[in-house]
Formats: C-alpha cells, structure tokens, sequence
C-alpha cells in the first residue's frame, strides 16, 4: 500500500463500525458459504473508499457516447479552463462590477442565448429542474394538458407524472398512448386550464398505428385560447445530428421557430456541457421564471455557469464541431475507429488474442434512440473469462468501463480521446498480467 493510500485509511472506530455493519448484514442474510479473502478485500475496499472519498476518473470504452452513469458529456477544454481560472478564487457571480452594486447571476449568459435562439433563458441544475420550475412558477393549482403517449419516465424511476404534482400543477391526460390529436386537446381546455406541455419521445419510439401532434400544430391552438406551450426536447440538441448512421433530432432553433413559448432541454446531452438544465423561450415567461422562489433552490453555481459559458462560446464561435468532445465522438468516421483500434491491437502485441471487430455504439443518455453509430472496436480474448477481464479493467488505475460481447471484453475507440490511448494500454497490459 502506498504512503498516500496508507494516510487516507479511515480511523479504527470508522474500521469498527465497517467491520460490525458487515457482520448485522451476513446475520440477517447469511449465505451458503462465506469466504474470509472476499470478505477481507471487500472491507479493505470500503476502508480505502471512505478514507479517499473522491470520484474517480473512468476511461469510457463502452462506445456510449453519453454515459449517464460515467457523468455523460465530456467538458470541452475551454470549459476546463474557464473552471479552473473561476474556481480558485472569487468571481463577479452576482456583482456588477461597473456600478459597484448587487447583480443577476440568472442573466449571466443572456448574451450567448439571445445570439444562439435570439430568446432569453434561465439556467438551473438539470432538465428535470427546469420542469418543476416551468410548471411551478407558470402552472401552479391550474391544469396543464399532456398526451398520454407522452406521459414518459427517465432513469432513476422519474416520471412525468410524479413531476406534476411534485410543481402542484393538475395533470390533465388527452388521447390514448398511441394515438392523439388536436381535437383531443381542444376538447380538454377548460377555465382552469394553464398550459400545454409536449413532450419529446427523447429515450423510446412508439411505432406502428400512431398519431401524435406536432408543436407547431399546438402553438396555434395555444395562442388561440391563450395558453403556455412548453416543450420539453430533453437532449436539446442546438446542431444537426444527421451522419454516421444517425438520423434527425429536433433542436432547441426548430422548436421555438414552431411557436413554442417556452423550450426546456439539458445542458450535459447534445449540448455537450455540463449538467444543467435550460429554460428559453417568450422574455415575459423567462421574467417570471427568474423571479420565481423556487429559482433559488434550483439555480446553478458559479462552476457551470462557467463552464456551460464556454460550451456555449464554441456554438457562438462556429467551432462546436471541433471543440467538443461530444460533437468529435459524433463525428468520427468509421475509418478512425478502425485505425484506433488497429493501433490497441498492435501495442498489446502478444499479451491477448485480439480482433477488430465491427461495434454499434449508442448515442445515449435518453438521446436519439435506437439508432447506432457504425464503427470498429478492440475485441480481446484471453485464458481468463471475459467478465474476470472486465472486472480488472474497472478496478484498475485509471479504471476502464468496456463492453463484454460474445465471451470478450470489447473496446470502443468512439468514446476514449486520443490522449487516453497511453493510459488505456497500460491499464489494458496490467489487467492482462
């Protein structure tokens, strides 16, 4: 054990209670058999967890772009700068520096919205937030109209419904899961009715004997009974994604040209920043949301509002395409990840039996689903099981996250950068033997 992991150890009370907590689980449990050695390393990786507390870096050779669970969209390396350069010490966060008084955190990326969408917006923490403060702050005890084909829920059991009452909105359900259309919204609004919410089929398709109505379609009925049309686009995509195999997902333009009041979608997706969530659309409505109580329990911080400044200065700049590293692992080409893993194949040399093989790797993160970027990977077979291989590799330092198909660890060139090849190969050589 090295001087520094040996500094980090818990103290002998904290390795008491591990010890004993383990112990209450195997009693109200008890397995078949108990093997002292797994024990052992289990509460050793649990003391040095603790004792060490941070994340861990991860290289991703899964293939899936935006790993919900690896954190999803890498940070481009201006947003790493402009972190850093903020993070150390104090920043003009809610300070107008020129008049020397208070300012608006909430207005701090006007100027990069209204050059990208030409509409304001607000930022909070994640895309399931600016929800709650779209229907909190404009719906609130009113009725808001959604098609049950759209009643969707995302990963972690997070459903549209729970969101609704969560906001103390009143769901008002129209149409059926496969079919709705425009009457069944007219026939719906009453009095009390707030708003139309459109729901983007972001993470599932609903194929076959459908009917569904579009947001422009709604924005003329909206305005018509003077009602909000949100439009939840969940990835908010602000380039197109066509190519490699993908098809179109609408973007944040497209929305609000259909006549959308307001447009909601995440920062951490096909925006290629960090975790956020984004609300623009009509001035009076952004106006509203910012002076919402709830705003301060949601708003971000001052480290992705500057990282998501810097993401969003590349799309202002014309340079998303080349800065990103969401928009670089969209647009590899095939080609690339086949000299990638060429590459891996001929520094692992005589270590394993590898293959470059062809891989379908998933967009992710609730984005673009069921369609597949085409390209080629690092099949690697060895004496020892696939799943003990992969197990090493998430164990190891740096930690490597690959795919197991057909009785092989995969690697996936699409979702590693360049600079990680040197880190991968001796992680791969290590776990190796």
């Amino acid at each position: 054990m090295s001087p520094e992991a040996r500094r980090n150890l818990p103290s002998v009370e904290v390795l008491t209670r591990l010890v004993r907590a383990r112990l209450a689980e195997l009693r109200a449990d008890p397995p078949a058999t108990v093997e002292l050695e797994s024990e052992v390393a289990r509460l050793s990786a649990a003391a040095l967890e603790l004792g060490d507390g941070r994340l861990r870096r991860v290289i991703n050779a899964t293939g899936v772009v935006l790993q919900t669970n690896l954190g999803r969209s890498p940070l481009s390396a201006g947003a790493l700068t402009a972190v850093a350069e903020l993070a150390s010490g104090y920043v003009d966060l809610e300070y107008d520096l020129a008049p020397g008084r208070r300012g608006e955190r909430a207005t701090r990326l006007g100027s990069a919205f209204q050059a990208l969408l030409g509409v304001p917006a607000v930022v909070v923490n994640n895309n399931a937030a600016s929800l709650v403060l779209a229907l909190f702050a404009l719906a609130r005890g009113r009725e808001v109209i959604v098609s049950r084909g759209e009643l969707v829920e995302i990963g972690g059991s997070f459903r549209l419904p729970d969101v609704m009452k969560l906001s103390g909105a009143r769901l008002v359900e129209v149409g059926t899961t496969n079919r709705t259309c425009l009457a069944d919204y007219a026939e719906a609004i009453t009095p009390k009715t707030s708003m139309l919410l459109k729901v983007h089929a972001s993470n599932f398709r609903v194929v076959g004997f459908t009917e569904s109505v579009s947001a422009r379609e709604l924005a003329v009925l909206a305005k018509e009974r003077e009602l909000v049309l949100l439009e939840d686009l969940g990835s908010g995509a602000l380039l197109g994604t066509e190519g490699g195999g993908l098809g179109h997902e609408p973007t944040v333009q497209e929305a609000l040209a259909a006549g959308s009041d307001l447009v909601c979608f995440s920062g951490d997706k096909l925006l290629g920043g960090p975790q956020a969530g984004i609300l623009a659309g009509r001035p009076d409505l952004v106006t509203r949301l910012r002076r919402s109580p709830l705003y301060r329990a949601l708003r971000p911080d001052k480290l992705t509002l500057a990282a998501l400044q810097a993401t969003l200065a590349a799309y202002v700049r014309g340079t998303a395409e080349a800065d990103l590293p969401l928009w670089q692992m969209l647009r590899m080409t095939a080609e690339q990840t086949r000299s990638r893993a060429r590459a891996w194949a001929d520094d692992l040399g005589a270590l394993a039996t590898c293959e470059v093989v062809e891989v379908q790797s998933p967009v992710g993160g609730g984005s673009l689903p069921e369609q597949v970027l085409r390209g080629s990977g690092l099949a690697i077979g060895t004496r020892m099981s696939a799943d003990r291989l992969a197990a090493l590799l998430r164990t190891g330092a740096p930690a490597v996250v690959a795919r197991v198909v057909g009785g092989r660890v995969v690697l996936d060139p699409r979702t590693v950068a360049a600079r990680e090849d040197p880190d991968l190969m001796r992680a791969v050589r290590a776990a190796l033997g």
